[in-house]
This record gives structure tokens, sequence and C-alpha cells, in this order.
């Protein structure tokens, strides 16, 4: 059984060790009870998005308000500069190198997690809260073969320790567009039932490659199969139309399922994680906020994503549970800006600079791959804001919650997660010893201290639709990221010692688990 592999031993240092404040000795903390736990995933969204990163050309004042009230991590990074594959190592707390089938996933893939391995939301349930996941999941559902949406969805997210689900099952440019709530499609009239296919086209509905005319916002590359809402998607599938969402109000629908899983969840502290679609392609912002940023779509689905912070936030506050609530809010990898479809997002950028300083961005393993937002907030432990410059990594995050709740972890379960939580809580600025980075194609990178080696790779330079720089080369890469954090210089061929010792540390890594 998972429960077995929880090891109710001698806690760990209480929760009142936490909270002080520098040296504040222990008698000085708050008497805390164990928080309520919100984890929130935006999705491909840029370290230079954000206002409170420095951005001047949009405005994000719930984040900043966040950013502003909490911990501010200006050195954090996600495992993996995709989507799938980050979302698998936070909540396994395992780096998804080490699985096969932890690539991005298609919209009918089965559930990628093991039911057998314990996960962060088996922990909290463990831990006795309510657990629950809405919005993006794009971690795969059902069984070995693909899923069928028609009935009773199982493996789902309640297989891995989530007691409610409202989902997205893969992501917005991907079939099958409907939602899944508690293992079911949400609307779903079985008299219509769903098909899905990654492999070649089901039933009659028209596609962006036969029906151009029909599309109301053209791709710019792939993204030319079943259309749905007037937008060419990833994918074949036919049936389902009483389920199939609305672009413009899927912002609006997965904020609500998330207030009222938190309105409902009074009768014992909670784990939330959620999802947004934003900023993610086809970028459909409501029309309260279409035309408001002044960088086109992107930018108004920022503001969208902005409003959602700010929605969960007000729920909290009119709650009175915002003090003990801890608050995370981060992107799952970085910044595409043509990411499939036409919307002139780098038409409209204006001088926005979604990547910051950085080099790369989604899918690459330089730094504008995976160094992302990441801020906490938990106003009951964090009594002095402050700006976290120690190395971070998302890998940490399971760890470091299960310390902050005193459940410690038998071996083998999350075996990749270091439990930093005064990090966490910005207690501690310390560097990371390493963190591991992971592009599109599994080449992988490793920090520590000021140096990043980027290990050779035979893999292509670009990514083949978007262009980015991947950061694969035949010989190995070697920066100076406190001298040199654009990436510019390979200093490789002057420091060999330095090669040879990252090299051998990554590999020792790599053949640790």
């Amino acid at each position: 059984m998972k429960q077995d592999l929880l090891v109710c031993i001698s806690a760990l240092s209480g929760l009142a060790g936490l909270a002080g404040c520098g040296q504040a000795q222990k008698q000085e903390a708050p008497n805390l009870k164990r928080p309520n736990v919100i984890f929130i995933y935006s999705d491909d969204l840029g370290i230079g998005d954000l206002s409170c990163y420095g951005a001047t050309k949009i405005s994000t004042p719930n984040i900043d308000k966040l950013a502003a009230q909490g911990v501010q991590f200006t050195n954090a990074y996600a495992t993996s500069a995709t989507s799938t594959p980050s979302r698998y190592g936070m909540l396994t707390g395992c780096y998804p190198w080490r699985k096969e089938n932890t690539g991005i996933a298609p919209g009918n893939s089965e559930l990628i997690i093991d039911t057998t391995c314990v996960t962060l939301a088996d922990v909290f349930h463990e831990a006795g809260y309510h657990t629950g996941a809405v919005g993006k999941w794009h971690l795969g559902l059902g069984p070995v073969g693909g899923t069928n949406f028609n009935g009773l969805i199982k493996p789902n997210t309640q297989s891995i320790g989530f007691d409610y689900e409202f989902i997205i099952p893969a992501t917005v440019d991907r079939v099958p567009c409907v939602f899944v709530e508690n293992g079911r499609v949400a609307g779903l009239d079985p008299s219509d039932p769903i098909t899905v296919s990654y492999d070649h086209k089901v039933g009659d509905w028209p596609t962006g490659e036969e029906n151009p005319e029909l599309v109301k916002l053209k791709p710019s590359q792939g993204h030319n199969n079943t259309i749905i809402n007037g937008i060419p998607r990833i994918g074949w599938m036919t049936g389902g139309k009483s389920a199939l969402w609305n672009d413009e109000e899927i912002a609006d629908v997965i904020t609500e399922k998330a207030k009222n899983f938190i309105c409902s969840s009074t009768d014992k502290p909670f784990f939330l994680y959620m999802g947004t679609q934003d900023v993610h392609v086809p970028r459909i912002p409501h029309p309260r906020f279409a035309g408001k940023s002044g960088l086109g779509t992107r930018g108004d689905v920022i503001l969208q994503l902005d409003w959602t912070i700010g929605e969960i936030m007000n729920t909290l506050d009119s709650l009175g549970i915002a003090d003990n609530t801890l608050f995370i809010f981060t992107s799952d990898n970085g910044p595409v800006i043509d990411d499939g479809y036409q919307d002139q997002a780098r038409e409209m950028l204006n001088g926005h600079t979604p990547m910051g300083i950085y080099r790369g961005g989604k899918y690459s393993l330089y730094e504008a791959g995976t160094r992302v937002p990441f801020i906490v907030r938990w106003p009951a432990a964090i009594q002095q804001p402050c700006k976290q410059q120690g190395l971070f990594s998302q890998i940490d995050v399971f760890a470091s919650l299960a310390e902050i709740m005193e459940m410690p972890l038998a071996k083998g379960v999350a075996p990749d997660s270091h439990a930093r939580s005064q990090a966490l809580i910005g207690k501690d600025q310390s560097d990371r010893e390493y963190v591991v980075e992971q592009n599109l194609n599994n080449t992988l990178a490793i920090i520590q201290g000021e140096w990043k080696y980027l290990q050779p790779s035979d893999k292509p330079a670009l990514e083949f639709w978007t262009k980015t720089e991947l950061g694969n080369a035949p010989e190995p890469q070697l920066y100076n990221l406190r001298k040199d954090p654009t990436e510019k210089e390979n200093v490789a061929s002057q420091n060999p010692e330095k090669v040879k010792e990252l090299a051998t540390l990554l590999d020792s890594v790599i053949a640790s688990k």
C-alpha cells in the first residue's frame, strides 16, 4: 500500500521552528497549525512576463502583491523545459528523465504516474488534507492503451491522492477539448460518444488542413487537425459536442472550480494543485481582457492570469484563511512567443521581453527554458517578505512541503527531492548543492554555484517549429552565470577541470537512483 511508504516515526523539527524570522528563538515564533497549501502552475510564463520581475510593458498587480507579501525567488528552476516532465517531477519528487514516457503527452495518453508511486497528493492525503486538482493536467488519464472518455476514466488523479478533480486532460491546443470531473467528462451526452486519435482522422468534423476557410485563428505551424470553436488543434476528435469547452471561458470556469474547492474545504486543511491554461496557445482571452494589454492576445492572457491569482487571493481573504495558507505560484517552464498560431505575439511585443535577459525559452537547455518565476506567500510564517536569491529547484517542493507537514518520507519516496523548507519560506538563502535541467530532447545541464555545464548532444540545435535554441551541441558547454547570465561565452575550453568536475557530478546524479 502507498500508505505503508509514509513513515510515521519521530517528527521532524516543528512548525514553530520554521516560522521564526532570522535568528529568532523557537519560543518567539507563532504557534502554527498545518497550513492550507495552494500550488499554482501557470503555463509557458516567462520570468520577464511579470512586473514584479521587472516587466515594464505590462502590469500584474495581483501577482506583484503576492510577491510583496512573501518570498520572491530570483534563482528558481523548473526541472524541465516542457510541461509534462516538469509536472511529473514536482508531483513525484523524481526527475522525469529517469522514467520512460514522461515527454510531452498527447491528449489520449494513459496516466503517466504509476498508481503505486507515492505522490505529493498522497502525502497530503495521508496527513488528513482535502486534496484537489483543478485546471491543466497533462499527465495522462486512464489505462495503458489510451483513454476512453465515454465512461468512468480510471485511473485518474483520484488514483494518485486527489479527492477531487476538475481538469483539462492535456493542453488547450490538443483534443479532446473537454473537462474531466471526478473521472467523467463533464456534460457529456452518452448518445454522442467521444472518439480521439493522434494517428489519423476520425469522424467527419472539419480540420484546419482541409477547411482553412472555417478557421478564425490560423496556425503558423502544426495545429491543423480538428477545428473546435474555430481553432484547429493537435489531434483529431469527433463527438461530445455538449461537453466542448468555450475557450474564452476556460479561465473563468477553472477559477470558479478552484474557489468552490477552497470554500468546500472548511472542515480540514486543504491542498489545491491548480494548472492554468494561461499563457499557453491558443491564447484566447475572455472579452474582459481582450485588447487590454496593448501586447496582443499573449499580453491579454497574462492579464487574465493575474486576474485568476487575484480571485484566489480574494477567496482566501473572504474566508479569513489567507494567513495560514501557503501559496506557491510558478510556471512549468519558460516562455515561447510563436508556438503554433498566427496570434501576432511577436509583432505585438512592443519591447516586452518574456525571456528577460536570458537565452533560449521553452524547450531549451539555456536559462530561459527552465529559470522561472517562483513566489511563496505564507503570512503566518513569513513575517518579513524578501527576495530569495539562493539556487532552488521545483523538484524540492515535494520534500519541503512534507517537512513542513511533519510527514517523514520513506526511502524511495520522492528520491530526488531535498527537504528545504527553510529555503522555501526565505529563512535560508543558501544555494541548493546543484540544479539539474532537462530540455525537449532529454539533454541535461547541471548548475552548481556560478557554473553551468551542458552535456554534449547530437540532437538538433534548434527546435524545428519555433526555431528556439535547444542548447544541444556536440561539444561540452560551460558558462559562468555570475559573469555571463546570458550564456554568450562558452568557456569550456578555458576551464577543462571545471568541465570534468561538473560532468562527473552530473554523471553521479544520473547514476544515483
